[in-house]
């Protein structure tokens, strides 16, 4: 039988080796992404897939941030986006009247986004797979412009067994926000996509987190149950019942929140945030 080790043997043979030398990688720039690299993951920002830059100019960035603050405007260039050979206004949208989709197609030509190929026909200048990098851009930089949030979209997280970018990540006051954005319709989620997204919850962390479906329809006849139903489960079975905060913004837990974009999709963001942040803050 082998002998233990004495205290010293053990302490000299600790004192013998030279510890590895800790792999020197850049720190990104952004509270955000420090909180990420602080959580033990290796973030790297990923490409937007965007019909423009990225890092458009601030007084057209400025005008489309506005314009996406409509939800008509949404649906329109979600709608224009798949008609890449060119489209009539109407074809974009049929929950538009004409002269809002005529109009919407005037702002993309005079914000450079869009070309009039005929009278009647306009076609975009660039191409997008679909409305999702322009849905993370806009979060992102209205949780900057709006809330003082350093905030970054569409970020890899290299986390081993966890799929995924994280749509939006944003950092004030110490606390680490995550979003994930949904533009398509709730009928349209399936139950991978919210047992992933729990995958990332779990993996990440953060203060407070927000599902957000771009709609106007109501979260509380699909979208709430697949939620309620995936923690629950992880939870062992421990019911949830869901908290109506206003309209159709709800609190799964005082840290989880499902969010719609009826009336107001920032409005609506910017109250589930503070909602989770009032729970985070000490009671009187």
């Amino acid at each position: 039988m082998k002998k233990d080790s004495t205290a010293r043997e053990l302490e000299t043979e600790a004192a013998a080796v030279r510890p590895p030398r800790p792999e020197k990688l850049p720190l990104p720039s952004g509270e955000a992404m420090r909180m990420l690299v602080r959580r033990g993951l290796q973030p790297s920002k990923s490409r937007l897939d965007l019909p423009f830059p990225e890092n458009f100019e601030e007084e057209r960035a400025s005008l489309l941030s506005e314009l996406l603050g409509h939800y008509g405007f949404r649906l329109f260039l979600r709608g224009a986006i798949l008609l890449r050979e060119g489209f009539a206004p109407e074809q974009a949208s049929r929950y538009l009247k004409p002269a809002q989709s005529r109009a919407y197609a005037e702002s993309l030509v005079e914000l450079g986004l869009a070309e009039r190929i005929s009278q009647c026909h306009y076609r975009l200048l660039g191409s997008a797979r679909n409305f999702g990098g322009i849905l993370e851009w806009y979060v992102a930089r209205e949780l900057g412009q709006r809330f003082g949030f350093d905030a970054l979209a569409g970020v890899g997280f290299h986390a081993p067994g966890v799929g995924g970018d994280l749509d939006v990540v944003a950092a004030a006051e110490g606390k680490l926000i995550y979003l994930e954005l949904k533009s398509s319709p709730p009928k349209h989620l399936a139950d991978g996509e919210v047992a992933a997204f729990f995958d990332r919850v779990t993996m990440l962390r953060p203060d407070v987190t927000l599902f957000v479906v771009d709609t106007a329809l109501r979260l509380s006849d699909k979208v709430l149950p697949m939620l309620v139903a995936e923690l629950e489960q992880r939870r062992g079975g421990a019911t949830v019942t869901p908290r109506r905060v206003v309209r159709e913004l709800w609190a799964l837990t005082p840290h989880l929140y499902a969010v719609n974009a009826k009336v107001d999709l920032m409005a609506n963001i910017g109250r589930a945030v503070s909602e989770g942040l009032f729970a985070l803050s000490p009671a009187l």
